[in-house]
């Protein structure tokens, strides 16, 4: 028997019996990592008042369980604080441990003062979290890596990659090569480059960008003329930077451009930039839910509800987990 589809209290080295909720940021996903762990998701009441306050009731007993909360913080707020009340109501009822399960962190490009006068978001953010009584937190694919030390609490962070990996091994990658958007991303691009195969070549887009989603490509670094081109990155909001950086690739000679990124934000109207651009494809995986409207025929979904289910698993046993970071 797989020991993800056995029974909870078949399972050792339990902090409490393994408890997981959902907030409604992401209802299918969570909904997907419960089946993978082969239970039911915890009875939590979630609902909005009249008046737009949100109401939060945990409908069984929690004393003493190991419970996990699965809620994303994209925008509205209202994601967030849905998170912060119910991991207050976990705490109020004598949960043992709680984990904020965070597929998509939001506020995490404002990491830091760029200008005078700014809040540090992503910290105030890792605040609020522990302030509301998480005792870890379990996220995938950060905007910024070092938001994990804004944290005093332990922090598991998951990457995308081995789904990834795996979709292209199987589609196969002769005669490509991985583009990083910016030289932020370039360590991360290479590391996806070199699990792919070894010696793949690796290109880097130089860019300017002069004020918040808006971005002009300077120059294409590296060889990619006759290749067919990976856009690798962690996030795609409006669309403008990525469709950008897929002209200037086949400027530069590429045979074609497809794009990878984990958290499809997709706002405004990205997913019609998306359609009319050069892009042969956009492959997201589903830690943020896409309505149909936005499923179109370019855009591929993978599933992730597989990783979060395993570090879950090995967290509630206190396996290391340490594997799943690549």
């Amino acid at each position: 028997m797989n020991p993800a589809r056995g029974p909870a209290r078949e399972r050792g080295n339990m902090q409490g019996q393994l408890k997981v909720f959902s907030g409604r940021a992401n209802v299918p996903l969570a909904m997907n990592i419960c089946e993978h762990l082969g239970i039911k998701p915890g009875d939590a009441e979630v609902r909005t008042f009249a008046d737009g306050e949100i109401r939060v009731n945990i409908r069984e007993s929690v004393r003493g369980s190991d419970a996990f909360v699965i809620q994303s913080t994209q925008p509205p707020a209202d994601n967030l604080l849905e998170l912060l009340l119910m991991i207050d109501a976990l705490r109020r009822a004598s949960a043992e441990r709680i984990t904020a399960v965070i597929p998509y962190f939001g506020y995490a490009r404002q990491d830091r003062k760029d200008k005078p006068r700014v809040p540090v978001s992503a910290k105030l953010v890792a605040n609020l979290i522990e302030r509301a009584g998480a005792n870890r937190v379990l996220t995938m694919e950060l905007h910024a890596e070092q938001i994990q030390g804004f944290f005093d609490i332990p922090v598991d962070h998951l990457y995308s990659t081995p789904v990834l990996v795996d979709f292209f091994l199987k589609r196969g990658v002769d005669g490509c090569t991985v583009v990083a958007p910016d030289t932020g991303r370039a360590n991360r691009a290479r590391g996806f480059a070199t699990r792919l195969m070894e010696k793949m070549p690796l290109a880097v887009i130089d860019k300017r960008r002069p004020e918040p989603n808006k971005a002009v490509v300077m120059n294409v670094v590296g060889e990619v003329e006759g290749l067919d081109a990976i856009i690798f990155d962690d996030m795609v909001d409006t669309g403008k930077t990525l469709i950008l950086a897929a002209r200037a690739l086949l400027k530069h000679g590429a045979r074609s451009v497809m794009a990878v990124a984990t958290h499809a934000v997709f706002s405004g109207d990205a997913v019609k930039r998306i359609q009319k651009s050069p892009l042969d494809e956009m492959i997201v995986t589903d830690t943020l839910p896409l309505p149909r409207k936005k499923l179109i025929r370019k855009i591929r979904v993978l599933p992730v509800a597989s990783l979060f289910a395993d570090t879950i698993l090995r967290t509630h046993r206190s396996e290391s987990v340490s594997s799943l970071f690549m």
